[in-house]
């Protein structure tokens, strides 16, 4: 008998039931107030001492508050698309925009994470096997935060106009540049009815946003801490989720096979840890994220509840409470310790190194070498087959 026959599912979705419809008035009071919170933050911190403990105090709440505000696209990327119009557009505008990550970043792209013959596969975007591959890998995923914000404002303020002027730099960019995963070898599907139908505008305004705060700043009308600040309040951000990342699975399966329904199911992870402290790293729901692959569409404010009535209710939770951790140290270090005894022996790592070669790219690490893809864009545009 297989775990998947062994997983009380119809159980649980009865125990579920009545949960599944999101709450509008939290879903905006929950946004607005950590918007409002981070921005004021973000403001406060510009006009405090440099490097005084109130500037500080104040980056540390801008980087918390926008980070909560930022998570809620994942949110977006499971809402039906005909509800919650204006909380999308208000996301965009206030959070998505003038942070670089609009919506159709994630939109669409996420929603393959979810499908059972894709997860955990070569095709999931936000998967790799950090298990089974030597611990540098791990240690290389986390160093990237210092880069993605550079390579977010490189991506909309300098690729999108030029990719308007040259076809293939443009499908490029969206093969390459527009999608927020883990995956750097991951190539975004043609545009389709499963992206955002305003993809196109978002993208722009996003253009116009990062174009706006470079020319405030170059003509002296805004300091140019502005932008220092963003960037900084940016590594933290992504520093945040990259830990979260690493925590949310197990990361065993190499890709080469579909995992069974109860196989990815316990690939995932809970950490309900203390309600305020986990909350922080993990906002919007996400410290259940074993409980959310189970139930996609239940809304975040509901994840608590239905983890709690699973494990009170469930004639046999013995699965259940299998992808249980203490901690975010506990699920670091799990993750750690697997990637050491399964690639003890390995050879030493070499590094991510990107040359150029008859206008092709050739990567002795593909999961680096997306980084350079603003300077190298150009490198790979007569390599690509032309369109018919």
């Amino acid at each position: 008998m297989t775990q998947s026959s062994q997983f009380p599912l119809d159980e649980a979705r009865e125990l579920v039931k009545g949960l599944n419809a999101p709450n509008p008035w939290i879903y905006w009071t929950d946004f607005l107030f950590s918007i409002t919170l981070g921005w004021t933050a973000f403001i406060l911190a510009l006009r405090s001492p440099p490097f005084s403990a109130w500037q500080v105090v104040f980056y540390l709440v801008t980087s918390l508050a926008l980070y909560r505000a930022v998570i809620f696209t994942h949110e977006l990327a499971h809402l039906r698309r005909t509800t919650f119009r204006w909380f999308r557009l208000v996301w965009n505008v206030t959070c998505g925009f003038p942070l670089m990550v609009p919506s159709f970043m994630y939109g669409g792209v996420h929603n393959d994470h979810h499908k059972r013959n894709v997860y955990g596969t070569r095709e999931d975007g936000e998967y790799l096997p950090f298990a089974v591959k030597p611990p540098y890998k791990i240690v290389l995923y986390l160093v990237q935060v210092f880069v993605l914000p550079l390579l977010l404002a490189g991506r909309f303020i300098v690729l999108t106009p030029l990719s308007y002027l040259h076809g293939r730099l443009r499908r490029l960019v969206w093969e390459s540049a527009s999608s927020l995963t883990i995956d750097y070898d991951y190539r975004r599907p043609e545009p389709s009815s499963r992206d955002e139908e305003t993809w196109r505008w978002q993208e722009f305004a996003t253009f116009l946003y990062g174009a706006t705060a470079v020319t405030l700043v170059i003509t002296g009308l805004w300091p140019w801490q502005v932008l220092l600040m963003w960037y900084l309040v940016s590594i933290l951000m992504f520093l945040l989720n990259s830990l979260r990342t690493l925590a949310a699975h197990s990361y065993r399966n190499p890709g080469d096979r579909i995992m069974e329904f109860a196989e990815q199911y316990l690939d995932s992870v809970n950490i309900p840890g203390n309600p305020l402290f986990t909350t922080l790293w993990a906002p919007v729901g996400l410290r259940y994220h074993a409980t959310h692959h189970l139930f996609p569409a239940l809304p975040y404010h509901a994840l608590g509840e239905a983890h709690r009535r699973l494990v009170r209710e469930l004639p046999d939770n013995t699965l259940y409470l299998k992808t249980l951790r203490n901690s975010l140290w506990d699920a670091l270090r799990r993750l750690w310790r697997e990637a050491r005894e399964n690639t003890s022996g390995s050879p030493p790592p070499c590094l991510g190194i990107v040359t150029i070669r008859n206008d092709r790219i050739h990567r002795r690490d593909a999961k680096t070498a997306k980084f350079l893809i603003v300077f190298v864009c150009y490198a790979r545009i007569n390599s690509l087959p032309q369109r018919e």
